[in-house]
């Protein structure tokens, strides 16, 4: 595409050239990102998650479901700690950054490391959202808005069947 877009702009050789050899380390650089995997990601198929997740827990954290409003056991939690990732144990939010939020699930303002968490585009519903996920194992925790507290302004609304609690001694 961008070659078509040169051939018809009088461009010097030099230019030309720098415009080829950006569209091939681009194109490599790309391959190159699908190829090789993230030594930390854990890959199962859906049958081994099956296995190790209960029901419930498999339903919300690999097939984006979401466990119905102050149902789950964290939302009232006040215990200081670690909340982990419930399918492969992954620190994802602490106790530090939880607040009450009214939704009826755990929210935090913030996650224990952006390396941690995945985010994509969620249009279901009809709705604008964006989903988080371990990015380790790819569970869906929940969705993240733009209506929470001081510093962030983020609200992680976060499934309790998602996490598990690690508490501080």
């Amino acid at each position: 595409m961008i070659r078509a877009a040169v051939r018809g702009v009088a461009v010097s050789s030099g230019c030309r050239a720098l415009i080829q050899f950006l569209v091939y380390y681009s194109s490599q650089n790309f391959l190159r990102s699908r190829v090789v995997s993230d030594p930390k990601k854990i890959e199962k198929t859906e049958q081994q998650w099956r296995q190790e997740l209960d029901s419930e827990t498999y339903r919300v954290t690999r097939q984006a479901g979401t466990e119905a409003a102050f149902s789950g056991k964290y939302c009232d939690l006040k215990d200081k700690g670690i909340y982990n990732c419930a399918a492969c144990g992954e620190p994802l939010f602490s106790s530090d950054t939880k607040y009450d939020s009214g939704s009826g699930w755990p929210s935090f303002w913030e996650p224990v490391s952006e390396d941690n968490i995945e985010y994509i585009s969620d249009t279901e519903y009809g709705m604008l959202r964006t989903e988080v996920n371990c990015k380790k194992c790819g569970s869906h925790l929940g969705h993240v808005f733009d209506d929470g507290p001081k510093p962030t302004n983020q609200r992680y609304c976060i499934n309790s069947i998602s996490l598990k609690h690690e508490k501080d001694e």
